[in-house]
């Protein structure tokens, strides 16, 4: 981040209601721009929805946080539901937009870019679209000549690219994001700077948590500065790390894509004796890929995540039931998380950060690997062991089917969001319906693999693994942060 002073944060927009209803608003542009004048949306001449009843979203119409609840519970916790508005506080002539692609690879990024610019172009007749190219540090990094009557020359720049649907039309049909990407290279104040001279109006940002962060003092800092700028995030992250919402998109196609990994470890651990297929997928801090792909396979006999410590030696560890997995069945499939067992690795090595501020991990799939050949090489047991590591290979992909409508969906919406006025939003699936969060609830923890919940007793009851917990490690977080206590050890 930019050592300049930061804008200072606003206070969330709170409402309460009867029967304990509380409403987390997302911010408004009138919020600090009062009279500000609005226009007919133009969806409602759009003879594409002619035939569509009730397409516009009542002022009124929010979403609960919570689905399951008793009947003597208050309301709870809502969020504005996402959706077209009947007014609009931007002309179509007017808005010229930006879209940027932050942090690491994902599918479904492409086919987010193009629905924003379809849905701009096509809903809301917007034609000035503009991508940032190479993640936040494009708002900067390159100059960017102007014309003397302010736009760009042929309407490109060094770091950026004019978005229409032609130019959009079949990438999301490609992996990666044709925008560009990196890590890092936040700076608030030049990246405001730059919106400002731009004149952009509308701010798209695609990326996970650290890059909602960003968002998140982008959009103070346009507030503070008095502009006329919406900013709108999408959140992106592989390992739907991200709380509130139920999933981010390209989770569904990671967690497909890593069954080819799946399926081949278990082949060749089929067709070797004493043979160990060993699978690492994605989940940094959560492991929830790892926990619906071996859900989803059902050939898998260990799943090992970050939320769920284990050990190795000893009555209980991994080691022992490696033995009699191989000693019952000949062969066995595990699946690793690359942030599970990061507390067993050497402590003297020196723990670094990247661009975005991630911890860097060891890798535990390799350290893993060269544990179990020693640990049995000790004990006389001759084992094979095939460890695949498919994690660039599944970010790369294009989104499969359910991701592409999840993607087109979610594009839509913040379209939507952005042309009625809300900003410091990211827009979201919560139980099933699209919603505007504010940033302050994406950015504030992460969304873990609760190890005390049914899905992770389901994930146990198909592997027949041990918990792994060693007898005195008997304390959990539940989800509001405190502690219990098991009585026993389960296992399985």
């Amino acid at each position: 981040m930019a050592s300049a002073a930061l804008p200072e944060i606003s206070k969330p927009k709170i409402v309460e209601g009867p029967g304990g209803y509380v409403l987390e608003d997302v911010p408004h542009l009138t919020d600090y721009i009062p009279d500000l004048p609005t226009y007919p949306n133009p969806l409602q001449d759009n003879p594409a929805y002619s035939v569509v009843k009730q397409y516009f979203v009542h002022v009124d119409d929010s979403v609960p946080q919570k689905v399951v609840v008793h009947k003597d519970d208050p309301k709870g916790i809502h969020f504005r539901r996402a959706g077209a508005r009947q007014k609009v506080y931007f002309h179509s002539d007017d808005v010229h937009a930006c879209i940027v692609t932050c942090g690491g690879l994902c599918p479904g990024l492409n086919t987010v870019v193009r629905e924003i610019v379809c849905g701009l172009h096509h809903m809301y007749g917007v034609k000035k679209v503009l991508g940032i190219d190479g993640g936040y540090k494009g708002f900067y990094a390159k100059n960017t000549e102007l014309d003397p009557e302010g736009g760009y020359k042929g309407f490109y720049a060094k770091n950026t690219v004019y978005l229409n649907p032609k130019v959009v039309n079949d990438i999301h049909k490609r992996g990666g994001t044709i925008l560009g990407t990196s890590r890092g290279g936040h700076d608030t104040l030049k990246i405001v700077d730059s919106i400002q001279d731009r004149g952009i109006n509308q701010v798209y940002i695609i990326g996970g948590d650290g890059t909602q962060r960003g968002a998140a003092l982008i959009f103070e800092e346009i507030r503070r500065r008095g502009l006329k700028v919406s900013v709108a995030g999408i959140p992106k992250t592989i390992d739907n790390d991200i709380p509130v919402i139920d999933k981010s998109f390209g989770f569904d196609t990671a967690v497909e894509e890593a069954q080819r990994a799946i399926n081949a470890a278990h082949v060749e651990s089929e067709s070797f004796e004493n043979c160990i297929g060993l699978v690492k997928l994605m989940g940094r801090y959560s492991g929830f890929i790892a926990m619906y792909a071996t859900l989803a396979s059902r050939d898998v006999d260990c799943c090992l995540i970050p939320e769920s410590p284990f050990y190795l030696e000893g009555p209980g560890g991994l080691f022992e039931y490696i033995e009699k997995r191989l000693k019952e069945d000949g062969h066995m499939v595990i699946v690793i998380a690359e942030g599970a067992g990061q507390e067993l690795l050497s402590q003297s090595i020196q723990s670094t950060t990247d661009a975005s501020g991630n911890k860097l991990l060891q890798d535990i799939g390799l350290w893993i690997s060269q544990s179990i050949k020693d640990h049995f090489s000790k004990q006389k047991m001759p084992i094979n062991l095939k460890y695949i590591d498919p994690t660039y290979m599944i970010r790369a992909v294009p989104s499969n089917a359910s991701d592409n409508v999840y993607c087109t969906l979610l594009a839509q919406s913040a379209v939507h969001g952005a042309m009625a006025g809300y900003t410091g939003f990211t827009s979201g699936l919560v139980n099933g319906r699209h919603t505007y969060i504010p940033f302050n609830r994406i950015i504030e923890k992460q969304n873990k693999v609760v190890i005390t919940d049914r899905m992770w007793a389901r994930l146990l009851s198909s592997t027949n693994q041990p918990s792994f917990l060693r007898p005195s490690t008997n304390l959990f977080s539940n989800e509001n942060g405190s502690q219990k206590s098991l009585d026993k050890k389960v296992t399985h």
